[in-house]
């Protein structure tokens, strides 16, 4: 959701700068870029130890209430969409295949952001604190596939953080990445595109087909998408 279909993620940079500067640290790239798709409780532990926070002192449950708070605020207006991310959606819809939201994002705020993207568009919403592990691990994944009564191997993930394209290709997901704060590494299963604008169906059939060939797909019917070797 935040960085693959919403523009969400310059506001959760202010969060999470506004955080660290609450426990007299500034949020540097590296920082950031660390806790890019991560669970709340991981980027809150990430920010927490590069303010040397005692773990006695750290007081999880009311940080992650505070940070809550204040993206709700961020998020109160329309949220803006990635490009193509809206078209693509509706693309998918109009040959037939379901979809399932993915996010590490707790259910409280994906809520909010569903009222931008339509809840109405997907089978199954699966959020980070609905499952026992959140990406990295591919548990929301799985949930999801489950969800959709389908093979994790059969679906195609559309991910733009490390953290998230880990997780979709751990629970065996052929992914789309289209990376927006932070770069993504090479890996099995993972198709490369620099932007969602002007996907096609066949494009995201051979994402499919990526992890049944030794090499993978140099070029889909764009000339900007490549593939992770096996």
């Amino acid at each position: 959701m935040d960085g693959t279909l919403l523009d969400t993620e310059p506001l959760w940079d202010v969060a999470m700068a506004d955080l660290a500067r609450r426990h007299g640290v500034e949020m540097s790239t590296e920082l950031r870029e660390s806790t890019l798709g991560n669970s709340l409780e991981d980027a809150m532990a990430k920010v927490f130890d590069a303010a040397g926070l005692d773990p006695e002192a750290r007081d999880h449950p009311g940080e992650a209430r505070w940070v809550l708070d204040r993206v709700t605020e961020l998020f109160a207006d329309e949220l803006p969409w990635r490009p193509g991310a809206r078209d693509t959606l509706d693309l998918v819809a109009a040959v037939g295949i379901p979809m399932a939201l993915v996010t590490n994002t707790v259910r409280e705020l994906t809520d909010v952001a569903l009222r931008t993207i339509g809840v109405e568009r997907f089978t199954a919403t699966v959020c980070g604190d609905e499952v026992p592990v959140g990406k990295p691990a591919p548990d929301l994944y799985l949930r999801a596939a489950d969800l959709l009564g389908v093979d994790p191997g059969a679906c195609v993930a559309v991910e733009d953080s490390p953290t998230g394209s880990a997780a979709a290709t751990a629970a065996g997901c052929p992914t789309l990445v289209v990376p927006s704060a932070a770069q993504v590494p090479d890996g099995p299963l993972r198709t490369f595109r620099t932007t969602l604008v002007g996907v096609t169906v066949d494009d995201l059939r051979a994402v499919v087909g990526v992890g049944d060939t030794e090499v993978g797909i140099a070029a889909a019917t764009s000339g900007d998408v490549r593939a992770g070797r096996r």
